[in-house]
């Protein structure tokens, strides 16, 4: 099952002159990206699939249950995004403002994504990272646990709305309970909740009552997993594994697909931003 209107092939990534050449009509942006695409074939998979990378690990016999290639953009359909996440005069991304209750929140007609997860899991790191290509963002970003105490709002041109949510578990904010639950209960415009888990340590008891409470409430969610740099590749394997066996067999509203990322190398965010552009509708 593949995300609508994305053409399907990662393998498509790897012929070069072919991708190159139709990457040189898009603007400026693509040919930002047309260089990425220069990188040297493994670290360029690296970058962009890094679920992939792990693939070449398993048995033949143990690929069947992961769940790779659901969500499998072309190069292009990754520019593609990767256009929508910069800021220019015609599309601007903005913080917008900050709400501690789902009454203050602002009323933003748009698709809305937002991302929860415990607090140190590196959450608005990650933000930080999407939002690269519109460096003017302030996205503020603590070493200290429980930093982000309001639901924040970026706007990202005419196309959709990124929110922040605060971190649950340790300096949670007292109405952490209160503010996300009626935000996720009520909020008609929210098109997918993105639960982030550390990649090092795994689903922790925390994160299983997040899981809980998406499932509780029928929402659309997907797991991605945070800080993948911190992790060998016998110990990303592992969690990744474990990780894919919860969701085959515990959830019904996750993403069956996992989404490795690593806010300072970069591995994976073109192809979050992707997924963000197509399940908000703008890559139909």
């Amino acid at each position: 099952m593949a995300a609508p209107g994305l053409r399907l092939g990662a393998e498509r990534l790897f012929e070069m002159p072919a991708v190159l050449e139709r990457l040189s009509r898009y603007n400026s942006t693509s040919q930002a990206f047309a260089e990425v695409l220069r990188l040297p074939k493994q670290q360029l998979r690296k970058l962009l699939y890094p679920l992939q990378e792990v693939e070449r690990f398993l048995a033949p016999d143990g690929r069947q249950e992961f769940h790779l290639r659901i969500f499998d953009p072309s190069p292009e359909d990754i520019a593609r995004a990767d256009n929508i996440f910069t800021a220019t005069e015609r599309n601007r991304i903005d913080y917008v403002s900050s709400a501690v209750r789902i009454d203050h929140a602002p009323d933003l007609p748009r698709p809305e994504v937002c991302f929860i997860g415990r607090s140190n899991v590196g959450k608005s790191s990650l933000i930080k990272a999407l939002f690269s290509l519109a460096p003017e963002v302030e996205v503020r970003v603590s070493k200290k646990p429980g930093h982000t105490k309001k639901m924040n709002f970026f706007k990202v041109g005419k196309h959709f709305t990124v929110v922040d949510m605060p971190g649950y578990g340790f300096r949670a904010p007292e109405d952490f309970v209160d503010m996300v639950e009626t935000y996720l209960k009520e909020r008609r415009n929210l098109k997918r909740t993105f639960l982030l888990v550390d990649s090092v340590v795994g689903i922790q008891k925390t994160d299983n009552t997040a899981i809980e409470m998406c499932e509780e409430f029928a929402l659309p969610y997907v797991i991605v997993l945070t800080k993948i740099d911190k992790s060998s590749k016998g110990h990303l394997l592992k969690q990744v594994l474990q990780i894919q066996k919860f969701v085959n067999m515990k959830t019904q509203g996750c993403f069956p697909q996992l989404f490795p990322v690593s806010a300072v190398t970069f591995s994976g965010i073109h192809l979050l931003r992707c997924f963000i552009a197509s399940v908000t509708g703008n890559l139909d």
